[in-house]
C-alpha cells in the first residue's frame, strides 16, 4: 500500500546542507496503523511529508498503491495525493470564512464540485465525528477539539486509502486528544484505512499496530503491538524502556 525506499532528504543551510533523513525505508500494509515516534527534530515530520507527496526526497522513492510518486510530475503527483491520501495536522488549517460543512466539503470543491454536491457524505462525516447539527457554524465558534474533528472529517471526505496524521493531538487537552485518537483508530479498524501517525507521545503511539522509532533521521527501532482495543501506553513504554529509549 505505502512504501518508502531509501529516502534521503537534505536541506540547504547557507553554504552547507543538513540531512533530515538518511536512507529511510519502510512498508505499511493496507489497513495497518503505524506510528512514527521520535523527539523534535528527529525527522519524523519530514518523513510524513515525503510519504504524503507534500515534498520530494533528495533521493529515494515513495510508492503508493504501486505508483512511484517520486517519478511523477507536479500535476500527476498532486492528483495522486488528492485521490489516495488525507491529511490531519497539529494545526487545524480550517478556513475561517467557510462554515463547518463547507470546510469538510473543501476536497470536493477543489476537485471542481459545488459545496452542496456531496452534502449527504459531509453530514454523514459530521455525524461520525460527533458534530451533527454544527454544519452551519464557523470554525471560531467551535472548541479546539471540535475544530480538529472538522479537520479529521475533511481528511476523510473522499474516503482516502491512506490517512497521514502529524501530531494531531498536539494542541488538545488529554481527554479531547484521546477522543481524536479513538476516531483515528476506529477509521482504521472499522473502515480499513491505512494510517500513519507522527507523534512524540507514547500514549498516542499506543493506538498503533506498530511503532517505528526515529532518531537522527533514521528508523532505529520497531515495536510491534498488534491490533488491540486496550490502548494503555504502559506496554509500549515498557518495550521502549527495554530498548533503552
Amino acid at each position: 500500500m505505502l512504501e518508502a525506499r531509501d529516502l534521503v532528504k537534505r536541506y540547504p543551510v547557507g553554504e552547507r546542507s543538513v540531512e533530515a533523513l538518511r536512507g529511510v525505508s519502510l512498508s505499511v500494509a493496507q489497513g495497518e496503523f503505524v506510528a512514527i515516534m521520535g523527539a523534535s527534530g528527529s525527522g519524523k515530520s519530514t518523513m510524513l511529508q515525503l510519504l504524503g507527496g507534500l515534498d520530494r526526497p533528495t533521493s529515494g522513492q515513495v510508492v503508493i498503491d504501486g505508483i512511484n510518486v517520486s517519478q511523477l510530475d507536479d500535476e500527476a503527483a498532486t492528483l495522486t495525493r488528492r485521490r489516495k491520501t488525507g491529511f490531519v495536522f497539529q494545526f487545524f488549517n480550517l478556513i475561517p470564512l467557510l462554515s463547518v460543512r463547507e470546510n469538510v466539503a473543501l476536497p470536493f470543491m477543489i476537485a471542481g464540485d459545488a459545496a452542496t454536491a456531496h452534502r449527504g457524505r459531509v453530514d454523514e462525516l459530521l455525524q461520525t465525528v460527533g458534530l451533527a447539527g454544527k454544519g452551519d457554524q464557523r470554525p471560531d465558534q467551535l472548541s479546539a477539539g471540535e475544530q480538529q474533528r472538522v479537520a479529521l472529517a475533511r481528511a476523510l471526505a473522499t474516503n482516502p486509502a491512506i490517512l497521514l496524521a502529524d501530531e494531531p493531538t498536539g494542541n488538545l487537552d488529554f481527554m479531547t486528544g484521546t477522543e481524536i485518537l479513538k476516531l483515528l483508530w476506529d477509521s482504521c479498524d472499522r473502515l480499513g484505512q491505512t494510517i500513519v501517525l507522527v507523534t512524540h507521545e507514547a500514549r498516542a503511539a499506543a493506538y498503533a499496530d506498530r511503532v517505528l522509532v526515529v532518531r537522527d533521521g533514521e528508523i532505529r527501532d520497531e515495536v510491534v503491538l498488534g491490533r488491540r482495543r486496550d490502548h494503555d501506553p504502559g506496554t509500549l513504554i515498557a518495550r521502549l524502556a527495554g530498548l533503552g529509549l
